[in-house]
């Protein structure tokens, strides 16, 4: 088992930054791959980005790329999203995620994800 506790969210005007950061305790060999997704409003969870435990290899929703980091310490168990020029499309309900995907699940799938958070708010408006 996994725990996997967010922090990090809160308002933000557009354009401004926020960083996000996901802490796992637990079994954390069992999974091979951390993410972020988003849930706004009426709207279905999203991929956001991912990172592979292993070698830190990172992978992004295109839209992402370029505004959104995704990192982890594996000293501190941690993964962390920084998230750059926000606006108001990018509120949401941001989640961590923790899975082990091992080639058989996309990295922006959410069947391949077995642990999640509980979830953290961001809202952009000025």
């Amino acid at each position: 088992q996994m725990q996997l506790v967010e922090a990090g969210g809160g308002l933000v005007q557009p354009g401004g930054s926020l960083r996000l950061s996901c802490a796992a305790s637990g079994s954390i060999l069992s999974i091979d791959t951390m993410a972020w997704f988003r849930q706004a409003p009426g709207k279905e969870r999203e991929f956001v980005a991912a990172i592979r435990w292993t070698d830190g290899r990172t992978y992004y929703k295109n839209v992402m790329k370029g505004r959104f980091t995704i990192s982890r310490d594996k000293a501190q168990n941690t993964v962390n999203l920084q998230m750059n020029s926000l606006n108001p499309e990018d509120a949401a309900v941001y989640y961590c995620a923790a899975g082990y995907l091992g080639g058989v699940y996309l990295n922006s799938a959410i069947e391949g994800y077995r642990y999640w958070g509980q979830g953290t708010q961001v809202t952009v408006s000025s």
